[in-house]
């Protein structure tokens, strides 16, 4: 192994080699769950109670 002085950019690569992940399809069903969820929700009772309380301000 060479000391770092005498590492090149390709002795360097050799030893760190990245491989991106694929997400899975589960995982993906559950973030679309989540943002429908949150669609719902602020359309249910988020938009509502902002609505009422910026009409009753003072």
């Amino acid at each position: 192994m060479p000391t770092p002085e005498e590492s090149t950019l390709e002795a360097e690569e050799r030893h760190h080699s990245y491989v991106s992940s694929v997400i899975p399809w589960y995982v993906r069903g559950i973030w679309l769950l989540f943002w429908v969820f949150v669609i719902y929700y602020g359309i249910t009772y988020f938009l509502p109670a902002i609505q009422s309380e910026l009409l009753n301000a003072p």
